[in-house]
Order: structure tokens, then sequence, then C-alpha cells
């Protein structure tokens, strides 16, 4: 396989999974403070999402952080993971999402999905069983109006006359968007009929990883259906991960919060419940069935190349991050994709190690010694004739 089916796009995404008990106001400055790091650090995204129960996931308006963090980041693009489209008006999301991409000078990224908890569709009187449904009707309006036209639709839950957005996108052509997928066909459908990227979460669990091996040929065959096309560039995995300098230390961080994470995950979502009674006994649960990525730099990059080999090529590997460990070890963990996993994607390390390589490799220590012994002689010499 070419390099060039691997990523060059990394990402941090934070739904976020924070343990109970800490200051909200807390979590939101360290949920920030993460995304600063990541752009300093080099990083093209940073994505949050959009739940509004259970607790552990407080970001109940994602375009408000991202708007936030605007203001003291510089370069890293930031998007919604995501917005749940049953849950809004599609004219007033759209136009959100659009007065972001201004605020950001053309940072914003959409994603959007159905909507994962069910408790939050029961809250607003959503029948779960339409959600998907609801998804494709507004996914498809808020294109329309993305793309500059006057939309007049109406449906059993939204109701819009000659609706136009008064604002076009920062982003030219037009604003980033993708559509979320896990298992079902769901997401490549919406990706190939609306013509938008995919971000595929969870993408190393199980049932997640066996269904990528069809999923961009899904998005490619809908895409042809519709006049549409779609480019794996705009394809991003991501994977709940935390890695640490040696494999012991990443297990041992995340003892700290594991339990009380995946407890709560295994219950919302496909991840399956561990029967371990010890934490250690389930991380090993995790791992062994791929669930999550805890490691080193070097399991992240093992596990990278195992996506690509998957997928035939995708543009963006997107770091999930969770309160499985410390606030300091989660940034020590960015710290190190940065450092070492990043820069083996992007091509950065190669020349590094062949010009040591060609440096350790030559004479020229045995050049170098014998000119300065040269020079030595050579003034002692003219010192010599001076007397």
């Amino acid at each position: 396989m070419s390099t060039s089916h691997f990523p060059t796009n990394f990402g941090v995404f934070m739904a976020p999974f924070h343990k109970i008990g800490v200051s909200p106001t807390v979590l939101f400055e360290r949920d920030l403070a993460v995304i600063e790091l990541a752009d300093r650090l080099g990083f093209q995204e940073a994505w949050l999402g959009e739940h509004h129960s259970g607790g552990h996931e407080p970001i109940g308006s994602p375009e408000l952080m991202l708007a936030a963090v605007s203001r003291t980041t510089r370069t890293i693009k930031l998007g919604t993971a995501v917005n749940s489209l049953p849950y809004h008006n599609p004219f007033l999301l759209a136009e959100r999402l659009v007065t972001l991409d201004h605020l950001t000078h053309g940072r914003a990224i959409m994603g959007f999905g159905p909507g994962q908890l069910i408790s939050d569709a029961y809250m607003l009187g959503i029948d779960p069983s339409t959600q998907r449904d609801r998804m494709l009707e507004a996914a498809a309006v808020i294109m329309r109006l993305l793309r500059g036209e006057t939309v007049t639709e109406k449906s059993d839950w939204f109701d819009l006359h000659e609706a136009k957005l008064q604002l076009r996108p920062y982003t030219v052509p037009e604003l980033d968007v993708v559509v979320a997928a896990v298992t079902s066909p769901s997401g490549p459908v919406t990706a190939g009929r609306l013509g938008i990227g995919m971000i595929n979460l969870s993408a190393s669990s199980p049932a997640a990883f066996e269904a990528l091996r069809t999923h961009w040929s899904i998005a490619e065959k809908e895409a042809a259906k519709h006049g549409r096309t779609v480019d794996r560039r705009n394809w991003r995995l991501s994977a709940i991960t935390h890695i640490a300098e040696t494999e012991e230390q990443a297990r041992e961080d995340c003892a700290h919060g594991f339990e009380e994470i995946w407890n709560y995950l295994s219950h919302i979502s496909p991840l399956p419940a561990s029967d371990k009674p010890d934490v250690e006994g389930m991380i090993d649960d995790a791992i062994e069935t791929g669930s999550v990525l805890i490691g080193t730099p070097d399991t992240a990059i093992e596990l990278i190349r195992k996506l690509a080999d998957q997928t035939g090529g995708f543009g963006s590997f997107v770091m999930t991050l969770t309160d499985f460990t410390t606030f300091e070890k989660q940034k020590r963990a960015v710290e190190l994709c940065a450092e070492y996993v990043i820069p083996e994607f992007r091509g950065q390390l190669q020349p590094i190690r062949e010009h040591n390589a060609w440096v350790r490799d030559s004479e020229w220590k045995t050049e170098t010694v014998a000119a300065i012994n040269a020079a030595s002689q050579k003034y002692a010499q003219q010192t010599a004739e001076a007397r």
C-alpha cells in the first residue's frame, strides 16, 4: 500500500466523557485547554460533541465552546462531532454554523448525526425510530441552504417558507460538512447522497472496524447515483486513545477512571461490557478486542496502519480523549502523538533519519581529524620558523 493511503491530518475529539463529581466549569476549561494545546502542537482538527443527558457528557452546544476557543487558537479547524439534527430546526442550525465559520475565519466544520442518547430524544419528545429519517431530511435541507439555495420545505417537524441564509459561509467553495458513522450504512449512504465527508467513531471497535471494509464503497456508489463525488481525504476515523511512554504506564494511567467511563460507554453504545471483577481485567478486555487504543506511540502507529489496510485509505485520524486518565495524562498523550505519531505519517522524520545515517556512515570524521592535525602542525611549524 502506498504512503498516500495513510492519514496526514490528525485531530482530537472530546464527546467529552468526564468523570462525575468534578465542577463542569473546570471541565469546560480543561476541554478548551486541550484544544489550545493541540493547536500549538500542530494538530489539524478538534471536535466537540453535543449531548443533553447522562451526566458524563455535559456539552449541550459545541458551537458555543468552539466559538470560545477560536479566540485562543490559530490554525486548528473546529468541528461539531456531532450536531444531532433531529433536535434542531435545520435553518437555525445552518445559520449558527455559518456564523461560526465567519468567527473562525473558515476553520469551522459541521459534523452531524441522528443523535446517540435515547434519553435526549425522550426529553425532547422525539420517537427514536424517526431519528435517522429526520437526520436525512434535515441534512438535505441544510446542504441546500449552505449552497445558497432558497428552500421551501414542509415536514412533520419543521416548516420552511422561502428560507435563505443571510450569510454565505466564509469557507470557499463551501463549509466543510461530515456525517457520523459507526456500523450501519446510514452514514456512508448520507455522505454519498450529499457529496460530503464522513467521520467514523469508535473505528477500532470490533463491529465498527469490520464495517470499515464496505463503508467507503457504499458512499462512492451512492454518490455516483446522485451525481456527487466523495473524497477519501474527507474521511476521518476516530478511536478511543490513550498513549504513554510505555505500555505499562498507559495501562496504569487508565486505572484512574476506566471503570466509571467504560461502564457508561457500554451502557449507551455497542461497546461490550466487561465481566472482569477488577479494572485491570477490564482494560485488558478492551485492548484485546480492539475497542480502545491504550499503549505507546508505536501502538498508535500500528493501529493507524491497520486502519489504512482495512479501509484502503483515509484522510484524518482523530484521537478520542476520555477521563480514563487525569487531565495531565491526557495532555501528555496529545504531546506524544504530536512528537512521534504525526511526524511519522506526515513524512517529517524520514529526511532527518536519512541525514543522520548519511553523516554517521561517512568518513568525514577521519578527514576532520586529519584537517585539525594538519592545522596544528602548520601552526607549530610557523611558530618554530618565527623563532
